[in-house]
């Protein structure tokens, strides 16, 4: 079935849907993005992200062209017409194409594009890998400074997870000055005892949605959690470890550079907080 897409105002057949050659997120990756996901036909976290996108439009001096209301019933409207239960929506937004490639942003008077489109997962939050874990590499972190910044910059991370294919794994952990920043399209954990341990937030990483989701419910369960930097030698010696992200939730991770962590195999607090994290997702879901 061909996907209804969203263009710049306009429900169209994805195969009719065209962006300009000067679109500004085709020349300078110049445009910031955020993903959604759907559970049983209802977004969830849908004002995280969208209020995230505004903090990263702002940061990027790029005007928002719709508001959050319009936002939410455009997801909704994507999601009747692709028929979509579970999966996610991806949002794209640049700052437009102006009548010539040039390194200035252009006036005022270029619109901003945005892009939507549905993807369809069923039984996306039954993943046969959250039952036995991810296995992930160590790689330099050699992006740009701006990380909290949801740009549509990734064709480094898009680059690590080749490199962690390539051995045989399913991501790659990215670290600067000996520390831990996070996965590729995720934020990265490890469990120490009693304790959560995650990257504080600051420019380095990407201020995750389900990341702060995930240690509310945490604290609210009465869990100890630490924000702070980690090495790898700290994970290869940790009982458990996990990431988060909007389209895997909570995953153990249970190899780290041919290491195993703990016991080799998911934790029970990445566990619990995959199930306490879904069931209350769900009831909040819009």
């Amino acid at each position: 079935m061909t996907r209804t897409v969203y263009v710049n105002g306009e429900y169209l057949p994805e195969g009719e849907a065209k962006v300009s050659i000067f679109d500004r997120g085709f020349l300078f990756a110049d445009g910031v993005y955020e993903v959604t996901s759907v559970l049983g036909g209802k977004l969830i976290d849908f004002a995280g992200h969208a209020k995230r996108l505004e903090r990263s439009l702002n940061e990027l001096d790029m005007r928002n062209p719709i508001s959050s209301d319009d936002l939410l019933e455009v997801h909704r409207e994507l999601v009747r017409a692709n028929e979509i239960t579970d999966g996610m929506i991806y949002l794209q937004i640049t700052r437009g194409a102006a009548a010539d490639r040039d390194f200035a942003f252009p006036g005022d008077d270029v619109e901003p594009t945005i892009v939507l489109f549905t993807q369809s997962k069923p039984g996306l939050a039954d993943s046969p890998a959250a039952k036995v874990g991810i296995k992930v590499i160590s790689i330099a972190d050699e992006r740009w400074g701006r990380r909290d910044i949801k740009t549509v910059q990734l064709l480094y991370p898009s680059m690590g997870k080749m490199m962690a294919k390539a051995a045989g794994c399913d991501d790659a952990w990215m670290v600067e000055d000996g520390a831990v920043t996070e996965g590729t399209s995720n934020n990265a954990y490890i469990v120490k005892g009693d304790t959560i341990i995650t990257r504080h937030l600051g420019n380095e990483i990407l201020h995750g949605i389900t990341r702060a989701a995930v240690l509310r419910f945490a604290r609210e369960a009465q869990m100890k959690v630490e924000e702070r930097a980690f090495t790898i030698d700290e994970a290869m010696g940790a009982d458990e470890a996990f990431i988060t992200s909007a389209s895997t939730f909570v995953m153990p991770v249970v190899e780290v550079d041919g290491t195993a962590i703990g016991t080799g195999k998911p934790g029970p607090v990445a566990a619990r907080l995959r199930e306490i994290y879904l069931e209350e997702s769900r009831k909040a879901a819009v």
